[in-house]
Order: C-alpha cells, then sequence, then structure tokens
C-alpha cells in the first residue's frame, strides 16, 4: 500500500535486501520472460465490457500454466486489476480515529471499502468496467473477521441495502456484487489492525499484533467463507512483509521471522481447504535500518531465485510485487528525518537501468522450465494524478507502464476509489474514481489527468491470449530447518521416517535432484509415470540393490524396481531413507551413475537447469526423460553421509 503522506510525498516504507545497486543498474538487457508484444499507446478510452461480457469472458476458477494464470477451460486469464481499499482501515495511528484529519488523505472508510456512502455500488462496478479491468484486488485487515460492531448508516448512505452490517457482512456484499459482475476477486490480508499501512505501524508482518497461527486460523475461516464462489480466485497472503522496529524478516533462516516458511505452510492449509485457490506470495518489501552506516534493502522477489516455494498444487503459486517511483532497490522512501538515504528512487534510473532492476528484483520469475517459474503480479503500483507536478514521477510511470506492456505482466493498480472535496477536488488523487458526496464522480478519464494515456496504453496493450499450453514443472524442496511435505497423499498418513528430516514431492511429481550437504533436492513432472496407486517403500538400507553393484565401496539406498523416488529423508545432512512410489508400467533397470562428489553433474539442457537450486553446494541431477533409482553416500573421508552419487535410470 502507498504510505501516508506528508507534503505530496508519502512517507518512508520499510523492505529487505540482498543485491547491490550498483550491479542492478549497469546491465540494460531486456527482462527475462518477455511476451512478444508491441506498445500502443492511446489516449482513447479503454476498451470496457459489460457485467455480462466480462462474466461470459472466462471461468473460474483459475490456476498457472508456467508464467501465465489461466482459466478453468485453460485460457489466459490476464490479470488486469485495481485495490479496491478501505476494508483494511484508513486510520494513521493516532487520535479519533472518527476524525477525517486522523485518516489517510482525510478519508474515513469505516473500515469499509471506499465510496459506499457515496454512490450505489452497481454505478461503482460500472466505472470499474469502464477502466478497462477484470479484477480487483479487495484488501482486508485482520480485525475485520473479529469486528462484531455495525458500520453507521452514514458509511453505507448511498447502498442502504448494507445497513446494520458488521464489516464483515460488508465485505461479503461487495464480493458477491463484484463476482456477480463477472470481476475476478483476490482477497488480500493488509494489516492486523485497521491502522493505515505502512513502516512501523504494528503491521510489518504476518505476525505483527498476532500469532502465525492466529494468521493461518483467519485465512482458513476467510477461504472457507468464499470457497463455493469459484470467481473469488486468489489469496494474496500478507501485504509489504517489512522490518519493524527491532528485527527483519527473512527468507528460509527457519525461525519466526521466516516468511519463505510461513507462506509455504498457510499456503498448503489454504490448498487443502480449497484446492481452487491462487496462492499469492509478495517477497520481502524491506529489511535493515536506512542509513549511511546500516545494511539495508528492498529484496521482494531476488530470493525466490535460489529458495522458491513448493506447494501442494504446483499451478496455484503466483509471485507478486510492489513497485512505486519514490522508492528503490535500497530507498526507503522516506524524504525527511530518519530513512532518508542517498539511495538511487526508481524515478531516478533511466528506461533501461528501470527495467533491469525490475526485472532482477521480480520479473526473472517468469523465466521458463524453472525450479522457480510463476506468473508475476504487480500487485501495486501507482501515482498521483490530476494536479501533480512531480515530472520525475510522471515519467517513471511512463516508463513502468512501457515495461509492463512489453513483457506481458499481470497488474493491479493502487487505488481504485476516493473521495472528492467541496471544491470537487480528489483528497487522494491516486486514486482513478473519486466521488464527491452526491455521488458526481471525478475519474482518470475526465479531461485533466495526465495518467490517462499511460493506464490506456496499458490495459489496451497487445497480449498473450487464448489457450496455454500444459508445462512441465521442477520444485524444490528445502530440508534444511524441518520437514517439507508437500504431498497431500503423504499428509494424510503417518510418519515415514521418524526422527529424520523429510521431504516428499507433491503428487504429481518424482524426485530428479539431490544437493550435496545441504538437504535441497528437485522434483519434476517432465514425463512424470502414473502411480499404481499402491503403498510407498521405505527405503533404509541396500535390500534391494539387485541389479549389481552400481557404486562399490558406498552405501546405498534403492528403490524396488518398478518404482521411484518420491522423497527422502536426513539426519542432520545425512542420507536416512528413501520414498519410493510404484509405477503404473514397468520401468526399465539399465541405468548410470550421476556422481557429483567433486562438481555439479546437471543436464545440460532442460531440468531447471539455468537456476541454482542449491547454491554453495554441488548438485547430482537426472535428465528429464530419468528418474532417480537410488542414491550412494559414504561415512568415509569425513563425507558425513551426504548423498554423492545418484543412479538414474529412463522412463522407458
Amino acid at each position: 500500500m502507498r504510505s501516508a503522506s506528508i507534503g505530496r510525498r508519502p512517507v518512508a516504507r520499510l523492505l529487505p535486501a540482498a543485491v547491490a545497486v550498483t550491479a542492478l543498474v549497469l546491465a540494460g538487457a531486456p527482462c527475462a520472460g518477455a511476451a512478444p508484444v508491441t506498445q500502443a499507446a492511446t489516449s482513447t478510452a479503454p476498451t470496457a465490457l459489460t457485467g455480462a461480457q466480462l462474466s461470459a469472458s472466462w471461468t473460474g476458477p483459475l490456476s498457472t500454466r508456467g508464467r501465465y494464470i489461466v482459466d478453468a477451460n485453460g485460457n489466459r486469464f490476464k490479470l488486469q486489476a485495481g485495490n479496491w481499499s478501505g476494508a483494511q482501515g484508513t486510520w494513521e495511528g493516532s487520535g479519533d480515529v472518527n476524525d477525517p484529519a486522523n485518516n489517510q488523505a482525510g478519508q474515513v472508510s469505516h473500515n469499509i471499502p471506499l465510496g459506499l456512502d457515496r454512490k450505489p455500488i452497481a454505478q461503482i462496478l460500472a466505472d470499474f468496467h469502464a477502466l478497462g479491468i477484470n479484477s480487483i484486488r479487495l484488501p482486508f485487515a485482520n480485525a475485520l473477521i473479529h469486528d462484531t460492531g455495525t458500520v453507521p448508516d452514514s458509511a453505507v448512505a448511498a447502498n442502504p441495502q448494507l445497513k446494520g452490517m458488521t464489516p464483515l457482512q460488508v465485505y461479503d456484499a461487495v464480493v458477491a456484487a463484484l463476482t456477480g459482475d463477472g470481476f475476478a476477486v483476490i482477497l488480500n490480508n493488509h494489516t492486523t489492525s485497521y491502522r493505515f499501512c505502512c513502516g512501523l505501524d504494528g503491521n510489518e508482518r504476518w505476525n505483527s499484533g498476532q500469532t502465525t497461527q492466529q494468521w493461518e486460523d483467519d485465512w482458513l475461516f476467510m477461504v472457507n467463507r468464499y470457497k463455493n464462489n469459484k470467481r473469488v480466485v486468489g489469496a494474496d497472503l500478507r501485504n509489504e512483509v517489512r522490518r519493524d522496529t527491532l528485527d527483519d524478516p527473512n527468507w528460509g533462516m527457519g525461525d519466526s521471522h521466516d516468511e519463505y516458511a510461513a507462506f509455504e505452510e498457510a499456503g498448503n492449509k489454504i490448498l487443502q481447504a480449497d484446492p481452487d485457490m491462487l496462492i499469492i506470495m509478495e517477497g520481502i518489501n524491506w529489511q535493515g535500518i536506512p542509513t549511511a552506516i546500516t545494511p539495508h534493502s528492498r529484496p521482494m522477489l531476488t530470493p525466490v531465485a535460489n529458495l522458491s516455494n513448493t506447494l501442494i498444487n504446483s499451478g496455484k503459486l503466483v509471485y507478486s510485487a510492489h513497485f512505486y517511483a519514490y522508492t528503490g532497490p535500497a530507498n526507503s522512501g522516506a524524504t525527511s528525518g530518519l530513512g532518508v538515504t542517498s539511495d538511487p528512487r526508481y524515478e531516478d534510473f533511466t528506461p533501461d537501468q528501470l527495467a533491469q532492476v525490475v526485472n532482477q528484483e521480480a520479473l526473472f520469475v517468469t523465466q521458463s522450465g524453472q525450479h522457480f517459474t510463476a506468473p508475476v503480479w504487480v500487485s501495486e503500483f501507482g501515482a498521483a494524478g490530476r494536479g501533480s507536478t512531480d515530472t520525475k514521477e510522471q515519467a517513471w510511470f511512463d516508463n513502468f507502464t512501457d515495461i509492463l506492456v512489453k513483457n506481458d505482466t499481470d497488474f493491479s493498480i493502487w487505488p481504485l476509489v476516493g473521495w472528492t472535496d467541496a471544491n470537487g477536488n480528489p483528497q487522494d488523487n491516486w486514486a482513478l474514481l473519486s466521488y464527491d458526496t452526491t455521488g458526481k464522480r471525478l475519474g482518470m478519464e475526465d479531461p485533466g489527468d495526465w495518467r490517462a494515456t499511460d493506464w490506456n496504453k496499458l490495459v489496451d496493450a497487445p497480449s498473450t491470449t487464448g489457450q496455454i499450453p500444459q508445462v512441465n514443472h521442477w520444485n524444490m524442496l528445502d530440508l534444511d530447518f524441518g520437514d517439507q511435505d508437500v504431498s497431500s497423499r503423504m499428509l494424510a498418513q503417518g510418519d515415514w521416517s521418524a526422527g529424520n528430516r523429510k521431504g516428499n514431492c507433491p503428487d504429481t511429481q518424482r524426485l530428479v535432484g539431490l544437493g550435496r550437504s545441504d538437504s535441497r533436492g528437485l522434483c519434476t513432472d517432465a514425463g512424470e509415470p502414473a502411480t499404481t496407486g499402491g503403498p510407498f517403500t521405505t527405503v533404509t538400507d541396500e535390500r534391494y540393490v539387485t541389479e549389481g553393484d552400481w557404486a562399490a565401496g558406498y552405501n546405498k539406498l534403492q528403490c524396488p524396481d518398478n518404482t521411484y523416488a518420491v522423497g527422502y529423508s536426513v539426519n542432520k545432512n545425512a542420507m536416512a531413507a528413501l520414498l519410493c512410489a510404484p509405477s503404473a508400467r514397468t520401468l526399465p533397470t539399465a541405468g548410470h551413475d550421476v556422481w557429483f562428489d567433486h562438481a555439479d553433474n546437471r543436464p545440460t539442457s532442460g531440468g531447471s537447469n539455468a537456476s541454482d537450486w542449491a547454491p554453495g553446494y554441488y548438485k547430482g541431477q537426472c535428465a528429464d526423460n530419468e528418474y532417480v533409482a537410488g542414491v550412494a553416500y559414504t561415512w568415509n573421508w569425513n563425507d558425513g553421509g551426504v548423498p554423492d552419487a545418484l543412479l538414474c535410470r529412463p522412463l522407458s
């Protein structure tokens, strides 16, 4: 969320990092995964669909195929979205919550989507259609779920049917109206309390002001509440995870601040409750203290390059990122006081530099065939419109929308709805639609808003449409700090390797690679043989080494014939067991060794070969048309029982 303003500029928002700005801006290579589309700038109004037309244009639920989101028929569904804010709260943290002076842009939302006091919801949705959008990111606070108070009648004056409702019941009605009019709705857990985001506001992490368990329980409540509505398509797990006063969030350290682990756990619990939901994960928005002498940065999705998430359904993960002109890869966005640094802002970069930075921090994820491959949704971006004289921000908005067009990127602008004051001026000139107390609209398409040209260029840009082919997946397993069980089948069963850390591939995938000494693994469904549905086999010794000693002098774990490895367990970093699944067809028993005790041994093509899923350690990996039949290891030479070789056999 764009933070509260000082003058015309938002105050600091804090994030995480791992990349030097100089490294980000030197190269000018095009963004990875760029679609072959051309820019089509226009100042005419965007192509708009009526509610009936939008409803007929797609079928829920949504899923993913490689870098694209698709509908239930396999057709590309590009998220062309806007943020309808308000239900996350607008109070800025001090004074009377009902005093406009203490609320963002003087707008008191009463913790429901803005504008319901000013215009009937059907007319608001008609204005959304006119913008050319097809989906809505709908923020909410955890407080909304537990709020038993009713909203003031004045907060829903233009929608009297909502009088006497709690904020959650109003949220229900908004969801029903949106989906009934054809929009896809993405639920977004924006804040814990009703305090307007961001900075040090008590909403920094998913477990700020609440436990991780409570956060997960709230998500399950929301998912179960809307699970029968297949136009409620996604769970955007948390907005802008960032440092609090004392501590940073991290990606993969295994502690209570580990966003990677928390998001994956919550995502898999949601998919168990509702297998149809997209799971949307933002990266870390800020790490460190922004001073000249302390490390600080905005890593966003950069950690995903070496540690990506694996869900029990590989077709449900979407990553997201936020970009605003006044922030930067290592700039908090502050303009005065604590947090001001000399680090460049996104608006300071040339177009080529900006494209490179956006690629480094987000769009690289759309590369095909990698362990991290997924759609990227830029779920927040925006700029001050009518009345703004900030030429640097305006140039940035033009350049940034060019990047979104070139890369055919899913997007959601912040925000959709605001108010106009007694003089007819927007109170929040970032809003695309502003309403006065009588419901009169001042929209971005009305004369005087410089953003219209760039917005229309974006929503009407050529993009990939129609059927998207099925893709192969490669997904990581990470046993650094505990189990990673992403098999629905195994989650429903007991502990197959008691006392050891275990990793199980998703049900449609098999093990294809292992790292040496780091307990990382790689799964794939490339050429996946169907299972018989019979029992899996846990292998802890050499009883199934029946076709000769393929690693003389080494300990070996080998699956029975006609089975293939789908999981493994370790004790410390030493091999403890293999989990083997039965094949529905006869599998060849001839194979070859893949040794990786002195160097990487990976296929030269395919197999997520352009990405490092076990950084700093040697990796062994079978080819895409092979399966892991066995693992060799030794306790000699201080090897410590870590894997040294794979037995790879062809699938046919």
